[in-house]
């Protein structure tokens, strides 16, 4: 019988992946995400941000006090590796 791979999904109120424990969205996170968004890397972008936001919320009102840079850059900072060309890039 075959295991089906637990999805990397977060952990809140820490935003650790359940599978892997590390800081979501992990970098399986981050390919699946990229192939289920593919072609709408706005709504990707929306998704994300909305999630960053989901997690600044849950660590303030733990009481910690996140390093927003370092929050922008795991949440949002590698969607630009997403994207696809435009047709005038690919000339």
């Amino acid at each position: 019988m075959t295991r089906r791979p637990r999805p990397h999904q977060p952990m809140r109120p820490a935003w650790l992946c359940r599978n892997c424990a590390a800081p979501w969205p992990c970098s399986p996170a981050q390919l699946h995400l990229a192939t289920e968004f593919y072609g709408h890397s706005i709504a990707l972008a929306f998704y994300l941000a909305a999630n960053m936001q989901d997690a600044l919320d849950d660590l303030y009102s733990l009481g910690v006090r996140p390093d927003l840079r370092a929050h922008h850059a795991r949440f949002l900072g590698w969607l630009s590796l997403t994207r696809r060309p435009r047709r005038a890039d690919l000339r």
